[in-house]
């Protein structure tokens, strides 16, 4: 983190010169009432430590138990990971500023922040494609599942997208590690994102706009129409098996991707697609949130309740913890 920091006032230095900029930002959180800062503190810790502690047992799970050493669950673990550091991003620093009464954060470390929520932001994006090829393979293709799911090609699909989400999230950085900033540091959100801070410079934003258009389409089409067709070819396998057990099983095998995919596409739609009567901020600050904070939270109780295997790894796993003291 620090020589991310280091190396963001190198190159933000060489390409501004003398020119005066701002040296921090204040970040204005979810609220500016302060009666409701202790009620936002409360809510936000019980949110975190629900997201770490649910997702840090998925990993534990998966890792401990031997039957989930399976393609599926190493990309759960992957996106698990992917959750954890997403909601470390912010909600620690916003809790800080609650607890501090403290608004301001450093430039670089704002830049840092910005440049980490997009790479996991966008991790999980390519993660649920990368998840939907798994059960397309599973389903569709059974006999040639160990074939086309072996150890390579699995870190290879693990790999790429962490590499495409960091290239990602570079471009925006650089490119806005060119703008100036002047006199205008006030970011009406509570953590540093992108579109706020696009907003905040008072150098010419179009090539910035125009990236985050572009990029942002790739990232949410691409993966998208991996898991439309996917899916669509799951459904037309499914439908062929004769048997409604046997339907049942081929579903049941996918229904806790497919709800968090319907979580976090619905959030896309229903944030930035559908016309609101609220501010443009305020919709800013429920994307966030509902990205940052409530997708996941939520993962783990999706996958805890819907699947079956994961919910016995579970179990072992805390029968484990609370017996293995009792041992002499």
């Amino acid at each position: 983190m620090k020589i991310l920091c280091s190396f963001l006032q190198i190159f933000r230095n060489m390409h501004q010169g003398n020119q005066t900029t701002v040296s921090e930002f204040l970040l204005l959180g979810l609220s500016n009432q302060p009666e409701q800062q202790k009620l936002l503190f409360v809510l936000f810790l019980g949110m975190y430590l629900v997201t770490v502690v649910g997702n840090g047992l998925i990993i534990l799970a998966i890792g401990l138990d031997s039957y989930l050493h399976t393609p599926m669950y190493l990309f759960l673990a992957n996106l698990s990971f992917a959750d954890i550091s997403s909601i470390s991003t912010s909600v620690p620093k916003m809790l800080m500023n609650i607890h501090t009464k403290s608004q301001s954060i450093s430039y670089e470390s704002c830049i840092t922040q910005m440049y980490f929520s997009i790479v996991f932001v966008v991790i999980d994006n390519f993660l649920l494609g990368v998840m939907a090829y798994d059960r397309f393979v599973a389903i569709c293709h059974p006999l040639n599942y160990r074939s086309s799911m072996q150890r390579r090609i699995c870190i290879l699909l693990t790999v790429i997208p962490w590499l495409l989400s960091n290239i990602v999230a570079l471009i925006h950085t650089l490119l806005l590690l060119r703008l100036i900033f002047c006199d205008s540091h006030t970011l009406p959100h509570f953590f540093c994102d992108l579109a706020p801070l696009l907003k905040l410079s008072c150098s010419d934003t179009m090539i910035n706009e125009l990236a985050l258009f572009v990029v942002g389409l790739l990232v949410i089409i691409f993966p998208f129409a991996l898991i439309l067709f996917s899916y669509i070819c799951i459904v037309r396998a499914v439908l062929r098996i004769s048997s409604i057990e046997g339907k049942w099983k081929a579903f049941s095998t996918c229904g806790s991707h497919l709800t968090v995919v319907l979580l976090f596409y619905g959030t896309i739609i229903g944030v930035y697609f559908f016309p609101s009567s609220t501010h443009r901020d305020d919709k800013d600050k429920i994307g966030a949130v509902m990205f940052t904070v409530v997708t996941p939270m939520m993962n783990p109780f999706i996958y805890s309740l819907k699947n079956k295997d994961m919910k016995g790894a579970l179990r072992k796993l805390i029968s484990r913890k609370i017996f293995l003291p009792l041992t002499p």
